[in-house]
């Protein structure tokens, strides 16, 4: 009998093992897939910033026809529309996110979310025929804009596209906000508006900021979206009327782009040199909303 237990406990101690192996190598794994694809655009991106000058590759004009690669429009551009969307997406996100946890009964609840969930996971080429399709004239109709593919355009399109994540998150984080802030908040004479808008929210500020920086990661990182609907000219958006004209992304540029450039050539590393900006900046975005998330969880283990 105990030898038969003492292989019990091996077998279970093997299997723990292996178990234990196997997810320490896929968490090691996608932290070196992450590497390899930073190298990648590295080696490739980083030939751009030597063979081309300084001046002219950050300059206001992008013809790579005629060696000019100025990348400040599709940088600016890029900012225009995400800055835009998550102008549009953070208000309604947040909202949505207090009612589905705060407002909505038990039976909505369940119901409201799953379908949250079902709209991360429309292709963005589809959103993007959408947008093509009726968003476009309905901005150059409604809101007289010389045509409807513009930056105010993607930032819409954008903007529904970021909802979903930054409902999710901000809704996590007000459930995790204790149930006696709303008890404490409620005993002192607080309305159910009042213990919403002046407890339960900016008990969850930390978690609602991850969102929004999550969510823009989402946005600035989309491609065919927003090559669909913004129209892809290479201007300087510093005008009042830029952001119902047409601009153009550093994303919908190496996705226009990079299937007839010449391997090796210039424009090439050019364009990988884009992709090596668009990676610090998500890098840095997604570093920022884990760096507030572990605060937020070592500030809560403190107390």
């Amino acid at each position: 009998m105990i030898e038969k237990d003492g292989l019990t406990d091996g077998k279970a101690r093997w299997a723990e093992f292996v178990i234990e192996a196997v997810i320490r190598v896929l968490g090691f794994s996608a932290i070196g897939f992450v590497t390899l694809i930073f190298v990648f655009l590295m080696r490739q991106g980083v030939p751009a910033f030597l063979e081309v000058r300084l001046d002219n590759l950050f300059g206001t004009r992008w013809y790579p026809t005629f060696d000019l690669f100025g990348m400040l429009p599709l940088i600016l551009g890029s900012l225009l529309v995400t800055v835009t969307a998550i102008a549009i997406a953070l208000p309604l996100g947040v909202a949505a996110a207090v009612f589905v946890r705060e407002v909505a009964p038990n039976w909505m609840r369940e119901a409201l979310k799953p379908m949250i969930e079902v709209l991360a996971g429309i292709p963005s080429v589809v959103l993007g025929f959408f947008g093509m399709t009726l968003l476009a004239p309905f901005v150059r109709e409604r809101l007289g804009a010389p045509t409807g593919l513009t930056a105010f355009t993607g930032a819409l399109l954008l903007a529904y596209m970021a909802l979903p994540t930054i409902i999710s998150v901000a809704e996590d984080a007000l459930d995790a906000v204790p149930k006696s802030y709303r008890d404490g908040a409620r005993a002192m004479g607080a309305t159910e508006w009042q213990t919403i808008w002046r407890v339960v929210v900016p008990a969850a500020r930390s978690g609602i900021v991850t969102a929004v920086m999550l969510g823009l990661g989402r946005a600035i990182g989309e491609t065919m979206a927003v090559m669909l609907v913004t129209g892809n000219a290479a201007r300087l958006p510093l005008t009042i009327d830029s952001l119902f004209r047409p601009a153009r992304t550093m994303t919908a540029t190496v996705a226009a782009e990079m299937g007839e450039v010449a391997q090796g050539s210039v424009h090439y590393h050019v364009l990988f040199g884009i992709g090596l900006i668009l990676f610090l900046l998500t890098f840095l975005i997604n570093l920022t909303a884990a760096v507030t998330i572990f605060q937020k969880r070592r500030r809560g283990g403190l107390r």
